[in-house]
């Protein structure tokens, strides 16, 4: 009582000289600090709650399936594991890990959670043997595994506009040993303090006045993530203010487990070119190509020791640097009880295992990526899919992608100067289901700009072709491919007035030819005769069919007069190696909420199939083409067993470079050009078709079947006359035709071998056709 009896009296003694400073003080406080305060509060709330609530939109590539006869090589499937994140640390007996010996795998799968579905994690061995998957076996049981798909790699995320790459998780969902050990080696009184932690300042500025520089540092993880959220690394008073009153907020609003939340998935951890990587568990898989569950300790140590300086203990620049801030974290582990001696002394001999070829997505694929944003933006609009926390699977094929970039790569290099001034695109399908297996838009990989595969349009040559034919060969009363058509000269008056006098390639004139030859060498005159007794109406039409616009209406058509892109193309030979079914092309599968429920399914209804003997007649011929045509180079190289049926396609005066091929499960369809629209030097057989050849050698793929489809039979015919005969007459020739549609009228050769008996001359046969090598 006495002590408060004093104070009051020195304070009325004071008053006069305190009055001023303290409504001064007070008017700071209540002016500015309080409504400053108030604002950084708003601020704090509204980055904060974002940060903790948003979780990107995840794209996934197709799940790999695997099973007994699928086709499959060493190559491909190590390259499939190595792109969804495998390592070979853990030798296939911890998650997300594989071994391999020779042409035998054990793999230790994550398992995940799909729109169809899903897979739990298993342990399995997979067999190879001939380009194919010869046994998939449980490796803990020893049972045989009828069928089994691998996680998806994930190939892109939607995350605002920022080049960040981040992989949200939830406390509950992080290694003890990362929790407890962040808090050991960067805030020991995490749990107690309010977010400035005095002992730790003082501390640390002793330390740092002893050392006469900075040696310790007094900073929370409260205030280490402050700064990640909202400050610059400046040390001048106004920051070191901001960052004290923020921290204090956050303390204030935000329990303790949510604040160490926010900072496992925000610190910053390093650079991925222009792409900052940032949480624990992006750092995990940038550095070990682990995720953030299957980290060891010695990793965990790498990750926290970082924090102090990502560039500075950058592993790949700086190797020594990071393993000794690495042992000295660990040693920490130690001296707070995490770890035990021989915990601790087996982490530290360890080497840092930082994997050469670990990165993170970065919307690897543009190419891929604008097709699949056409494909769903009529279900999710821009802001869906950056804050809608949802999981989009693709039919992306991670080695069909791949392969295809390295295929227009090393061709454009061999093509010398040809090759450095042209462009190129292609697109890859799965011909069982539509599915887009692969999408390239220019000659460099990854490149941002113009999509030529979607968004070029060019003019695609003798690639329309065998849809002439098709539509022909739709009326099996009238046409077959063993019908004689003239390649003869022609003259006509287009539209505008202009004579039009197309020519063939070889500048030859053939005369009356089997409508196959015709197909099979690419002849100009006889594919115009054929097509103008067909109709351009007619074909016309049929091209409409496949949703095309603008379709040129004058007989140039039936030459390729008419600007498609290679996606376009895809889906009309889509269309002949389904076997004659409508099967759209479609780049997503299914989209999941972040709950892991379907939202979206794309499912792909095929037509009831159309023209399918017709279709399977120009499927025989484009077989022919390959063997024996204008791409006889794929029948006479190492992949003649394919068995594959393809057309070249080259433009005008060579300014286009097109090739469309397919085989039992695989359609590729390739463009090279300039985008100045210049002659590059390139037929279809020597630009594009080089490309195909390339990629199909290593793409595992099933071999075309070279039997009769159904409803079709064969007949030995006179290619002269288009009649039927005796398969020992010379020049006889089989051919396929629609079945009851073979030709009635027969001849025979009782000319040939009266003559022959007599030592006469036969009849001629058909002159030798010269193959043409381009188009």
């Amino acid at each position: 009582m006495a002590f408060l009896n004093r104070l009051g009296s020195l304070l009325r003694v004071s008053w006069p000289w305190l009055r001023i400073p303290f409504w001064l003080m007070m008017g700071l406080v209540f002016g500015f600090l309080l409504p400053y305060t108030l604002i950084l509060n708003a601020r704090l709330q509204d980055r904060f709650n974002d940060l903790v609530f948003a979780v990107p939109t995840r794209v996934y590539a197709r799940p790999l399936p695997l099973a007994q006869g699928i086709p499959m090589t060493p190559a491909s499937l190590e390259l499939e594991l190595t792109f969804a994140g495998y390592t070979t640390e853990g030798g296939g007996k911890i998650q997300g890990s594989y071994s391999k010996n020779g042409s035998r795998f054990l793999i230790a799968s994550h398992g995940y959670a799909g729109p169809d579905g899903g897979e739990l994690p298993h342990r399995i061995r997979v067999s190879l043997s001939n380009g194919q998957v010869a046994s998939l076996v449980d490796d803990a049981n020893g049972k045989p595994i009828k069928a089994i798909h691998l996680d998806p790699a994930r190939i892109a995320t939607f995350y605002g506009a920022q080049q960040e790459e981040r992989r949200i998780v939830r406390l509950e969902n992080v290694p003890p040993l990362l929790v407890q050990g962040l808090q050991a080696v960067e805030d020991r009184d995490f749990k107690n303090h309010i977010g400035l932690d005095f002992s730790a300042i003082l501390r640390a500025s002793f330390a740092n006045l002893r050392a006469g520089h900075t040696v310790q540092g007094g900073s929370t993880l409260t205030q280490q993530l402050v700064r990640n959220l909202f400050l610059d690394r400046s040390q001048n008073m106004l920051r070191k203010v901001n960052e004290a009153i923020l921290s204090l907020l956050m303390e204030a609003h935000y329990s303790k487990g949510r604040i160490l939340e926010a900072y496992v998935n925000e610190v910053f951890l390093g650079q991925q070119g222009n792409q900052a990587v940032h949480g624990f568990a992006a750092g995990g898989e940038f550095f070990f190509g682990r995720r953030l569950e299957d980290l060891r300790p010695q990793e965990i140590a790498l990750l926290i020791g970082l924090v102090k300086g990502p560039s500075y203990y950058d592993p790949r620049r700086y190797p020594d640097r990071a393993l000794a801030r690495r042992n000295l974290v660990l040693q920490q582990f130690h001296d707070t009880g995490l770890l035990d001696d021989a915990q601790t002394k087996a982490a530290q001999a360890t080497p840092l295992g930082i994997a050469a070829n670990a990165q993170l997505p970065h919307n690897r694929f543009p190419a891929f990526m604008q097709l699949v944003r056409s494909q769903i933006t009529a279900d999710f609009d821009e802001a869906a899919l950056r804050d809608g926390s949802l999981s989009i699977f693709t039919t992306l094929d991670p080695a069909a992608q791949l392969y295809t970039e390295q295929a227009i790569l090393t061709t454009a290099k061999a093509l010398g100067k040809r090759g450095a001034a042209a462009q190129a695109a292609a697109v890859v399908a799965d011909t069982t289901n539509g599915s887009v297996l692969a999408v390239v838009g220019s000659r460099e990989p990854g490149d941002q700009g113009f999509n030529r595969a979607l968004d070029a349009r060019r003019p695609i040559g003798s690639l329309v072709k065998p849809l002439v034919y098709l539509v022909a060969l739709a009326q099996p009363s009238r046409w077959s491919l063993a019908s004689i058509v003239d390649d003869s000269p022609i003259n006509m008056r287009q539209p505008d007035g202009k004579p039009w006098t197309p020519q063939n390639d070889d500048r030859e004139i053939h005369g009356q030819v089997p409508m196959l030859d015709a197909l099979v060498h690419s002849w100009n005159l006889a594919t115009v005769n054929l097509g103008l007794q067909v109709g351009v109406p007619r074909i016309k039409g049929f091209l409409e069919s496949f949703g095309l616009e603008d379709v040129n209406p004058s007989p140039s058509l039936l030459l390729g007069a008419v600007d498609l892109s290679p996606l376009q193309v895809a889906q009309l030979y889509e269309y002949i190696a389904a076997d004659g079914h409508a099967l759209p092309l479609v780049a997503v599968r299914g989209v999941m909420d972040a709950r892991g429920q379907a939202i979206k399914r794309y499912e792909v209804k095929g037509g009831e199939g159309e023209y399918q003997t017709a279709t399977r007649l120009t499927t025989w011929a484009m077989q022919q083409v390959v063997t024996s045509g204008t791409a006889a180079a794929i029948g006479n190289s190492g992949l003649s067993w394919l068995h594959a049926a393809g057309k070249t396609g080259t433009s005008d005066s060579q300014r286009d470079s097109w090739f469309a091929g397919f085989t039992g499960d695989r359609l590729a369809v390739v463009w090279m050009g300039r985008d100045d629209n210049k002659p590059t030097g390139l037929y279809g057989a020597t630009g594009s078709m080089r490309v195909w050849q390339e990629l199909f050698r290593k793409m595992p793929t099933r071999p075309l079947s070279t039997a009769l489809g159904d409803g079709l039979e064969m007949a030995y015919v006179n290619p002269q006359t288009g009649k039927r005969t005796d398969p020992s007459c010379e020049g006889a020739r089989p051919f396929p035709f629609v079945s009851g549609y073979a030709p009635e009228a027969e001849e025979g050769c009782f000319w040939q071998r009266f003559k022959g008996m007599f030592g006469g001359d036969a009849e001629p046969s058909a002159p030798a056709v010269p193959s043409n090598p381009t188009d």
